[in-house]
């Protein structure tokens, strides 16, 4: 059972376990990380792996999750859920300070969330956080959130990307003024970002590094080209061939975790030609997934079933629903039936980063046979999210990022009313399924609505889910301590230490 999901009333006095530290001396040694440039610094409004990791070693955040998405404390040393699962009540570390040295209190954490979940902001955590009826301030170090409804996620929405504490007061966290384990020392928004210990830093022995770098660079080849030379010491989220070209070199180890990221393949369901169910079914049926995770992510990583709910999520993954067998004829006679007995022609929008423009050619080759001719239009990430092509195009490619638990999917994605619903799918079954998943308290229940939810998305639902990534990384020898998250930008560089 995770963590977060123990019964009511339980106080969780749960001890740092990093796993990896090795000394309590002073830290030592400087460790160099390629990484994406960053835009944004304010922790409110960060999005790329790049930014996320950035932040999350300037501050901290509340509750944190480890590397098996279990949640463990960072700020707050314990905490207690009342037995109704609407009060959770949180206990601050003593002597915590931030780099400039004003002490951390409770109305720290409350100015955070408060300014996280108002909507005049425009932020994505507004609606993440519109369940919390009340945050208030009980004395110097504790904290109290009140829901209105029961939300058995709750611990794994504090620990959101964004939810890094910061000073009360704050309106724009472009200081980096945090408590984090490492302070900023230079930051060159053409180059890197540079930092080093926090020697006040509230836990004993961390950070074991004496010097932090995030090295910018413009595309994954150009980092491990700097990891192979010797420029920087670890290069994550680089393409499998890539990786796979890396195995074997002396003095480099290599890394692939599971992760429940995945490359979202949605048809609007709103508009021509998708408004027509039979339409999304000839596309299920032109697809051969086992040939996409072959050929796109060349078998690294787990096919998909058409759900985001993947099998990192254990309990909850089931494949009791069959998919369909790829069938190109009996595609081309559904086509035909919703009145395009000629076929049809659609433009496929996809960002060039990733795998997503090989999912395209491949997708384009499989649908071909079904009488579907595509036209591939490949745009720079920034064009295709910036501009909202991902939610305005009749079809397109989105990458999703790995998370803690699925109900972050439904609630953001797929339920009628979900902000980022790129597919307009609504369907009331399933937003029932999801609103029972996401209150009870259940585990069992929770994991019957969460097969249904998989059911209707397999039958009816207006998305393809061809494969879940794993995450890579490579990392020069001589270092120690390294564990990396299946959201990279969340991997913990506290405990990495030289050898």
């Amino acid at each position: 059972m995770r963590r977060s999901m123990l019964h009511a009333g339980a106080v969780l006095v749960l001890a740092l376990t990093m796993g990896s530290v090795v000394a309590l001396g002073e830290p030592t040694g400087t460790f160099r990380v390629a990484i994406h440039p960053i835009v944004q610094v304010d922790p409110a409004f960060i999005s790329s792996d790049a930014e996320v990791a950035v932040a999350s070693h300037v501050y901290d955040y509340l509750v944190d999750v480890d590397a098996d998405n279990q949640i463990v404390p960072r700020l707050a040393r314990e905490w207690e859920v009342s037995e109704d699962g609407l009060e959770y009540s949180f206990w601050l570390h003593e002597g915590v300070t931030f780099h400039d040295g004003s002490p951390l209190t409770a109305v720290d954490v409350v100015w955070t969330f408060v300014r996280l979940r108002d909507p005049e902001r425009g932020l994505p955590t507004a609606d993440l956080y519109k369940n919390i009826q009340e945050i208030a301030a009980v004395g110097e170090l504790e904290v109290v959130f009140r829901l209105e409804e029961r939300n058995p996620f709750f611990l794994h929405d504090l620990s959101d990307n964004h939810a890094l504490v910061v000073r009360e007061g704050t309106e724009q966290a472009d200081d980096f003024n945090g408590t984090g384990p490492f302070i900023v020392d230079y930051y060159g928004v053409e180059d890197r970002v540079e930092m080093v210990a926090n020697p006040d830093y509230f836990l004993e022995g961390l950070p074991q590094l004496e010097r932090l770098e995030f090295i910018f660079f413009g595309d994954a080849a150009a980092a491990v080209s700097a990891l192979r030379g010797g420029q920087v010491d670890l290069a994550w989220r680089m393409p499998n061939v890539l990786l796979l070209g890396l195995g074997g070199v002396p003095g480099i180890e290599s890394f692939a975790v599971p992760t429940n990221g995945f490359d979202l393949v949605r048809l609007r369901s709103d508009i021509p030609p998708g408004d027509d169910p039979r339409v999304i079914e000839a596309l299920k049926l032109a697809t051969d997934r086992e040939e996409i995770f072959e050929l796109v992510q060349l078998g690294i990583g787990a096919p998909g079933r058409d759900s985001p709910i993947g099998p990192l999520y254990g309990d909850y993954y089931t494949e009791e629903s069959p998919l369909p067998e790829r069938d190109p004829q009996a595609a081309r006679e559904l086509l035909a039936e919703a009145g395009y007995a000629d076929g049809l022609t659609l433009d496929l929008y996809t960002p060039d980063t990733g795998a997503r423009p090989d999912l395209a050619v491949v997708l384009k080759e499989q649908w071909a046979a079904a009488g579907v001719e595509l036209n591939v239009v490949v745009e720079p990430e920034s064009v295709y999210y910036g501009e909202n092509r991902w939610m305005d195009a009749a079809l397109g490619i989105t990458g999703w990022g790995s998370r803690p638990y699925p109900q972050f999917y439904l609630d953001v994605m797929l339920t009628c009313g979900a902000i980022w619903n790129e597919s307009r799918f609504c369907d009331q079954e399933l937003d029932e399924l999801a609103q029972v998943a996401g209150t009870t308290l259940d585990d069992d229940e929770r994991a019957r609505a969460y097969a249904e939810i998989q059911r209707i998305l397999i039958e009816r639902g207006p998305v393809i889910v061809p494969y879940f990534f794993a995450q890579t990384a490579a990392i020069r020898d001589g270092f120690g301590g390294f564990e990396l998250k299946a959201f990279a930008g969340r991997t913990d560089f506290r405990t990495v230490y030289v050898e």
